[in-house]
């Protein structure tokens, strides 16, 4: 019976803005049949990748796309795992002879290798199996020589003291999410030439097990015979996965929680989009914001905007209509070091003052 056979997981990994929800996005329009759980792990108190990949419903009605995906709103999976990520796994190995796989986005700041460490649990390991490790990687942000805002001051930094060969938090966890990989994408693929990607694929592959296969893409579109049934059993062998994060014995577990990143939720009025993209890209330089992300009201647009940002560089588009229950307000979280939410609020509050909803 199928309900004897492990459930396969993958998890999908992956630094700031590389493409994780675009990419997993595609895996569900091209599931061809498959019964898929999602488990969406969001840094910060809007579930927006979640709201994000409720809107590909795949020809289910809301109620029924809204319960195949099951969100974890409090924190990286590595330091939230055994309150909330347990029980989500209990309820799907309930159900796992009406599933055919479970598909795991971490959030952007989470290390890959406590979760997939969680399967080697026995109440997990007896019902599933991790088929594969996926890292997404923003293949311009690599070549800049960062993994997010700022490659010319930090390749800069990086130059002036060849001591640093991890230079910052983000280096970290850029290397530790790669080498939990049992499959690296690279993201973005279109963005470079042939000679830049080639660049961007050997500084990879310096990070990688030898065995990992790399593999290159636009926009996450890669067959799903690529991404899914690898059955790399990744529980079995993470442990000889050597990371920066590695906990030893007798530490405090949390040394390894994410303090060098604050995560902050801001609620604005509605404000023309070109005003609000231009106080958001002040705010990133003048505060290091790593990332932003969230939904925008536009005034007289029926719309709600949706606004990923990585460093100064966003992406947006028109994602649904606004709900008639719906308060048309901009939510965003921003990511980022040393953030002050009142500050910054105030801040992007009085830039778009002019504008009234």
């Amino acid at each position: 019976m199928k309900t004897l056979a492990k459930l396969p997981v993958t998890i999908v990994t992956g630094f700031l803005g590389s493409g994780k929800t675009t990419l997993l996005r595609h895996m569900l329009d091209n599931a061809e049949g498959r019964r898929i759980a999602v488990i969406v792990n969001e840094f910060g108190e809007l579930g927006i990748d979640g709201d994000i990949l409720k809107q590909c419903t795949i020809g289910c009605t809301e109620e029924e796309a809204v319960g195949r995906v099951y969100e974890l709103a409090n924190g990286c999976l590595c330091c939230t795992v055994q309150e909330e990520f347990f029980p989500v796994m209990q309820e799907l190995v309930a159900r796992r002879g009406d599933l055919d796989h479970i598909l795991i986005e971490t959030s952007g700041l989470a290390l890959p290798k406590p979760l997939v460490q969680a399967f080697q649990w026995p109440e997990i390991r007896n019902a599933c199996t991790v088929d594969a490790v996926i890292t997404v990687v923003d293949s311009p942000a690599v070549l800049a020589g960062t993994f997010a805002a700022f490659p010319d001051q930090v390749d800069a930094q990086r130059k002036l003291d060849p001591n640093l060969d991890h230079e910052s938090p983000l280096h970290e966890l850029f290397a530790d999410q790669l080498a939990s990989a049992d499959l690296v994408v690279l993201n973005k693929a279109d963005m470079l030439d042939a000679d830049a990607l080639a660049a961007v694929r050997a500084e990879v592959a310096e990070e990688l097990p030898p065995a990992v296969k790399i593999v290159e893409a636009n926009r996450g579109q890669l067959p799903i015979s690529v991404l899914l049934g690898l059955g790399a059993e990744s529980e079995l062998h993470i442990d000889g996965r050597k990371t920066h994060h590695d906990h030893h014995e007798g530490d405090d577990h949390d040394d390894h929680d994410h303090d060098a990143f604050d995560s902050i939720s801001i609620t604005l009025p509605q404000a023309d989009e070109s005003l609000l993209l231009d106080a958001l890209t002040q705010a990133v330089v003048q505060h290091g914001i790593l990332r932003v992300k969230g939904f925008a009201a536009i005034p007289g647009k029926p719309m709600r905007l949706l606004v990923q940002g990585v460093g100064t560089r966003f992406d947006k588009h028109f994602d649904r209509a606004w709900k008639p229950d719906e308060a048309r307000e901009t939510h965003l979280v921003l990511i980022g070091q040393e953030l002050d939410a009142g500050v910054l609020e105030a801040q992007l509050r009085a830039a778009l003052s002019g504008i009234k909803g």
